[in-house]
Parts: structure tokens; sequence; C-alpha cells
């Protein structure tokens, strides 16, 4: 069982990408450049149901599994224990955002509540990857490649962070930086896992 749980990174990091690509296959005319991953599971999406079930759900499971690994695991580093907190809480922050949908039109005045309790929620679930990287970042007991790694993916998330603002506010292309910015944070996790099992 525990070598099961030692590989839920890297398991995680692969299943968000093949769950997204294979959740907008029922959504006609869905458009991963213009729209949010979110808007999978939006309320009255064509994918509303399918897509928690096979993003959210086993994702959260997935990410959670893996902060106990770490924590269970290496008990005694007080970094390695909190970036594993981290990925629990980011796992069940994925929970909330998948039971507690989005509205259809992101760009809604008047949220409503479960949009406000998702959207919230997806601000702790950034933050928790954010913190994470950073933690390893400045982790003296990482080897300086984990720890330059860790770097460059912070890096990347901020940047694309950034240009996800600026194309929301001009209604272009804000689903291909929220991929950039949240695939620096996956890309993270999977380097990370490899390098804690390896």
């Amino acid at each position: 069982m525990l070598s099961f749980i030692s590989y839920t990174g890297i398991i995680a990091s692969i299943w968000i990408v093949a769950g997204v690509i294979i959740a907008s296959l029922f959504y006609p005319n869905y458009s991963h450049s213009r729209q949010f991953c979110s808007e999978l599971g939006a309320a009255g999406s064509p994918t509303q149901k399918l897509s928690p079930l096979i993003n959210n759900y086993p994702l959260g499971l997935l990410f959670i599994l893996f902060g106990y690994y770490l924590i269970s695991t290496y008990a005694e580093s007080t970094a390695t224990v909190a970036i594993g907190i981290m990925v629990v809480i980011h796992g069940l922050s994925t929970w909330v955002c998948g039971f507690f949908p989005m509205d259809a039109d992101p760009y809604t005045t008047t949220p409503t509540i479960p949009c406000q309790i998702h959207s919230w929620s997806g601000v702790v679930l950034l933050l928790s990857f954010i913190v994470a990287p950073a933690i390893a970042v400045f982790s003296d007991t990482n080897p300086t490649a984990i720890r330059v790694f860790s770097l460059i993916c912070l890096l990347g998330c901020f940047y694309f962070t950034y240009r996800l603002s600026v194309s929301f506010k001009e209604r272009t292309n804000p689903g291909t930086h929220q991929r950039l910015s949240y695939g620096f944070q996956i890309l993270w996790l999977f380097g990370y896992s490899v390098f804690m099992i390896a």
C-alpha cells in the first residue's frame, strides 16, 4: 500500500491533464484557450456532473494521499511535513472546487454563493502550491537541483498568473494562461514527487 501512495503525486500530475482532456470531449465546442478548466464543471454545463467525478474527486484523493505520504514518511523533516500539509490542503480545496461549481459565466458581476465558495477555494488551491515549492526553495535539506527547479516553477506560475489576469480583463485567452500557470504547479508536483521516491 505504501508503495502505491508514494506514487500518488506522479499519478495526480498525469491524471489532471488526461482528466481535463477527456471531460472536454463531452463539452461541445469547448475551447481550452478561451475557457477555464472549471467551466467544465460549471453550473449548467454539459459536463457539470462528469467533470468533478473524473477530475476533482479522484484528484483530491490523490493529492491528500501524497501529502499523507510526505507527512508520515518524512516526519523528522519540518520542511517536508509542511509541504505535505500544503499538498493535503490542495487536495481538500480540489474537492471543494468540485462540489461547489462556478457560474456558467465567469464574467458575471453577481456570482452565486456556490461560485463564491468555488472562487475562494480556488485561491487557497493556488496559494497552497505556491507555498509548497517556496518551502522547497528555501529548505537547505534539499539538493540544489530541486531548489532551482522549484524556483523556476514558482517564477513560471507567477508570470502566467499575471498573464491570466491580463487576458481575463481583456477577454482574450485566459484558458491558455490558466493552464500554463497551474501547469507550472503541476510540473513542480511531478518533479518533486519523482525526487522524493528516487
